[in-house]
Formats: C-alpha cells, sequence, structure tokens
C-alpha cells in the first residue's frame, strides 16, 4: 500500500497527535520567528527572554547561570548573550537585594511591553478557543503538554 507498517488504531491516534504536535510547534515557531525578526533578535534571544518572562511568572529569580542551564548554553556564550540583549533594552542585570554579591535578571517594560503587543493576541485567541473544553478536559491537556514538554527538553538536550 503506502510502505508503512500496519498500525493498531491506539497507536495510530497517538502518531497522529505526534503529527499535531509538530504542526503547533512549527506554526509557534513562526509567530516567534515574526517577532525575533521585527525586533533584531535570535532564536536564542527569543527563548532567553521567554526563560526569564517564565521564572518571573514562576516568582522565581533567574541568574546568568539559570539562564545558561535553561537555553543550554555554556558560560562565555551566554554572558555575551545577556550583555546582546541587555544593550538592546530588553534586559537587565539587577543586584539581588538580600545578597547584593547575586546579580539576577529581569526583562526591562519595553521588552515586556514588546511581547504582549506582539503575542497578546495569540494568548487571547487561545484562551478563547479552550472556551468550551471542560476544566477537566483543561488539566488533562495540561498535562500532556507537560509531559510532551518534557519529552522535547529531553531529545533537545541529549547528548550527541
Amino acid at each position: 500500500m503506502d510502505g508503512q507498517p500496519a498500525q493498531d488504531p491506539a497507536t495510530a491516534a497517538r502518531r497522529e497527535v505526534g503529527l499535531l504536535l509538530r504542526r503547533l510547534t512549527v506554526e509557534l515557531d513562526a509567530v516567534s520567528s515574526r517577532f525575533a525578526l521585527a525586533h533584531g533578535l535570535n532564536r536564542t534571544d527569543v527563548r532567553a527572554l521567554v526563560a526569564v518572562m517564565d521564572a518571573a511568572r514562576r516568582g522565581e529569580a533567574l541568574s546568568a547561570g539559570g539562564l545558561g542551564a535553561a537555553v543550554d548554553l555554556r558560560s562565555a556564550s551566554v554572558t555575551a548573550l545577556v550583555d546582546r540583549l541587555e544593550r538592546v533594552g530588553h534586559l537587565r542585570r539587577v543586584r539581588d537585594p538580600g545578597d547584593r554579591r547575586r546579580v539576577t535578571l529581569e526583562m526591562s517594560e519595553s521588552a515586556t511591553a514588546a511581547g504582549a503587543e506582539h503575542f497578546g493576541g495569540l494568548a487571547r485567541d487561545l484562551v478563547e478557543a479552550m472556551r468550551d473544553y471542560s476544566d477537566d478536559e483543561i488539566a488533562v491537556v495540561a498535562r500532556f503538554l507537560t509531559d510532551m514538554t518534557e519529552v522535547a527538553a529531553r531529545h533537545a538536550r541529549a547528548a550527541e
């Protein structure tokens, strides 16, 4: 037939979900790429800003070392990344009030505003698209996406 081995329906359905995830990833990447292009950023710059923003959303301070771990960069590359994002006004280094030796990273107000302007419509539309899902369905989707993100992160950081 098409050269593919026969699959049971459950396996075929799971593979289809995997393909849908790939398609979603491609579309979300296109949105991020437009943001990067509009603001003179590269893919790693956007990943770094997302890591800083996510840490802030969780109420956590993010150091340069934590940023390096989040975007899988070595120390010298993280320094260059932070310097570049600070120079263009997207990030700032802030001394930890509890330990003045510790420096954490924060997004600038202008970067936050640019992100809200670019991604705000998408966020609103995503919430609207989920309106008809029950709380239980949203909980399953959240668990599913968390699990899939962990799998993808393991593959992204796998030894070559």
